[in-house]
Parts: structure tokens; C-alpha cells; sequence
């Protein structure tokens, strides 16, 4: 494969740092570049994600599908011959655990407000 025909991404966080540049296989799935996320984030960011699944990508506006290749994921308008994309990284949130949920809605509760606007 010719080293023209590689795509070259880079993946912004939330904070707005980033991940690579580096050139990707046409072919590659987005579930895998997500594994490549997953390897690299970050170790001093708090709240990375645990799996794929806790991970979206963003590409002009549009979320990727796990599933779709980089080929079909791409959208060609206002790329710049042999430039670098720019993928969102958009990490949910962890689901909270329902056993903590339950108990914090049992145990009664504290600093309630008890203002009255007339």
C-alpha cells in the first residue's frame, strides 16, 4: 500500500489535548481505533474510559459507528490533500453503581434547605 493512500488522525480530548498524529489503514475500523484511544489516553487524565463502549469519536459533527471503516467514516469536505483530521474524543460519563444509588436515597437527608420565598 502506497504511504499516500494512509489516512492521517489525530484525536482531541476534552481538554483539548491530543492523541498522535498517526496514519491509519483506510480499512481500519473505528472499534479499533478506539483500542488504539484505550492504549494511549492519557494516564494523569482522571475519568478515562474503562471500554470502547465508553468512548465516542466525532468527525464533522457526525459519531462514528464501531463497525463502519475509515473509509466509509470519512467526510471528504474540507479535507486538504495529505492534512491531518481531527477526531472529537468524547468519553461518557461511568455509570453510577445502583447499590450507592439506592442507599443514598434511603439514608435520610442532610443540609436541607428549609427557605421560604414569599
Amino acid at each position: 500500500m502506497a504511504a499516500d493512500e494512509l489516512i492521517e488522525l489525530k484525536f482531541r480530548l476534552f481538554d483539548g489535548t491530543d492523541i498522535g498524529p498517526n496514519k491509519y489503514n483506510p480499512s481500519t475500523t473505528v472499534g479499533s481505533l478506539k483500542e488504539i484511544i484505550l492504549a494511549q489516553w492519557p494516564q494523569d487524565k482522571e475519568n478515562g474510559p474503562k471500554t470502547i463502549n465508553d468512548v465516542k469519536l466525532i468527525n464533522a459533527g457526525k459519531i462514528l459507528e464501531n463497525s463502519r471503516t475509515l473509509a466509509e467514516s470519512r467526510v471528504p469536505v474540507g479535507e486538504l490533500p495529505g492534512g491531518v483530521i481531527t477526531m472529537h474524543v468524547v468519553v461518557r460519563p461511568p455509570l453510577s453503581d445502583k447499590k450507592n444509588e439506592k442507599l443514598m436515597a434511603d439514608s435520610p437527608k442532610k443540609n436541607r434547605c428549609s427557605c421560604s420565598i414569599l
